[in-house]
């Protein structure tokens, strides 16, 4: 399929006669009212966190906080919320039943719903594990979210792989944020496939399955199937446990406090980017984590706020 190239400012290709808007112009968050509140700034539950990965759920809490939420909620195991409260005091959590293998036990599945239909946006899947259970777990909550938007990442990813067109039904968006392994997954090809085709296939998967598809990577593709847009933050740095659970934070802060989805999506792979790119250079690449991705993400924000930044050429 023949390409042309993106004018515009933001760095990508869009397959020519596709019908693809590719988009040039990063979404910007509403200025906060003087008379704000914490609600007003919505509420992010997640559903994260296992025993042995307590810390999936520590980091895509903080980032959330430290994206703009006004309100976290973090469901987690019973056996690793006092690890999860104790990792930051500004989030809430909720210790929920589990198996002996520290994942979400059956039979919690309405319980969890009732708590995320209170939040504006839920995250699901970071730290989750992969036990017989979680699989049924998520689709589970799945079908019985269809009113609230969704963003679907990592465990929760796998859960529903291979992806088919199983929630027809949904009102509300759901995000999926796969890296190419994940992609590959769901649907059911050989990684070597995903990287072969990789625009591609993100867009006709998108549009196919009625989803926004972060697809992570070097130039994080986001598209629902009509719009395009490749990110230009970013760095190798990047590539170390936890990184992905830092962009569902920010990805569902955003969404909370009232951007689309997809808006939300595009805003959040740049200052996640951003924020690494910033981290890297007072650290260095080696040295990066995730956590330094978390404490880069105010000054991330303050230079999208201050103006827009050169985009790189891939």
């Amino acid at each position: 399929m023949a390409s042309v190239r993106i004018t515009c400012g933001m760095s990508g290709t869009v397959p020519s006669g596709s019908g693809l808007l590719p988009v040039c112009e990063l979404p910007r968050l509403p200025r906060r009212p003087v008379a704000a509140h914490k609600g007003t700034f919505g509420t992010v539950q997640l559903v994260a966190g296992s025993h042995g990965m307590a810390g999936a759920a520590i980091l895509a809490g903080g980032s959330a906080l430290r994206s703009g939420a006004g309100l976290v909620r973090v469901a987690c195991p019973a056996s690793v919320q006092s690890v999860v409260a104790g990792a930051n005091p500004c989030y809430t959590t909720f210790g929920i039943r589990q198996h002996t293998d520290g994942s979400f036990g059956e039979g919690v599945v309405e319980e969890l719903i009732d708590l995320c239909r209170a939040a504006d946006v839920v995250a699901i899947g970071p730290g989750l594990g992969t036990g017989d259970s979680v699989a049924a777990f998520v689709q589970g909550l799945l079908a019985g979210l269809a009113g609230v938007p969704v963003v679907l990442d990592a465990d929760g990813l796998n859960a529903v792989a291979p992806f088919t067109r199983a929630y027809p039904d949904r009102s509300e968006p759901l995000v999926l944020t796969p890296h190419p392994g994940e992609f590959a997954r769901l649907l059911g090809v050989p990684v070597a496939e995903v990287t072969a085709n990789r625009l591609d296939r993100a867009v006709e998967f998108a549009r196919a399955a009625g989803v926004i598809l972060v697809l992570k990577g070097a130039n994080t593709i986001v598209t629902d199937g009509k719009r395009l847009y490749r990110n230009t933050t970013g760095n190798p740095g990047m590539a170390t446990g936890g990184s992905g659970d830092v962009l569902t934070g920010v990805i569902a802060a955003l969404i909370g406090q009232g951007l689309s989805a997809f808006d939300g999506a595009v805003l959040g792979v740049w200052v996640h980017g951003r924020a690494g790119d910033l981290a890297a250079r007072r650290l260095g690449q080696t040295a990066l984590i995730a956590t330094d991705i978390i404490e880069a993400l105010p000054a991330a924000f303050r230079s999208r706020e201050d103006g827009p930044q050169p985009t790189r050429e891939p």
